[in-house]
């Protein structure tokens, strides 16, 4: 029989595993100094984004990334980490997670990994900074209904000025 820390760390190797297939990117934070009531508050606000803070061993979780082919990560598992799973839109994850690090400098972000592509804080940042999914679609369609609304203005205006100029046909042939 095996001992209970072996089972809890193939337990918590084999979720991280698991994770990893069904979530598109990870990012590595720092929790070094955070309190526990603040590490809640931060999964809070991650799951309101589809994303999910895991808090392992860093043997284990460097492991699993091994073994997941993320080795691209590995090196920046170091002190006490925490893994950020993000399911969907690794925007929407990464603005909860610079929006919290503004109000808890003792957070630190070390990196992520966005499918096979190295994120380092300047990208997770800039990816914070994105305008939001809703707002992009929005400006794609004002894009694609701008032609249109073009050519509804151009045309009123040749009829406007067609209608113009049968007017001012019929006011002189009335004087």
């Amino acid at each position: 029989m095996k001992k209970v820390s072996v089972l809890f760390k193939e337990t918590s190797e084999n979720r991280i595993k698991g994770y990893l297939k069904d979530h598109g990117s990870v990012l590595v934070i720092k929790y070094s100094g955070l309190s526990g009531p603040d590490l809640n508050t931060l999964r809070k606000e991650l799951r309101s984004s589809s994303a999910t803070l895991f808090v392992v061993k860093n043997c284990v979780a460097q492991r699993a990334l091994h073994d997941s082919g993320i080795d691209i990560l590995v090196n920046r598992i170091e002190g006490p980490c925490g893994l950020i799973f993000v399911k969907e839109e690794p925007v929407e994850a990464s603005r909860v997670l610079c929006n919290f690090l503004k109000s808890h400098e003792k957070l630190g972000l070390t990196g992520g990994a966005l499918k096979d592509k190295l994120l380092e804080k300047a990208d997770i940042e800039l990816m914070a900074s994105l305008p939001s999914k809703e707002t992009l679609r929005f400006k794609v369609v004002v894009a694609l209904n701008s032609p249109i609304s073009g050519l509804v203005v151009t045309l009123n205006q040749v009829l406007t000025k067609f209608v113009y100029c049968l007017d001012q046909i019929k006011n002189k042939k009335g004087q």
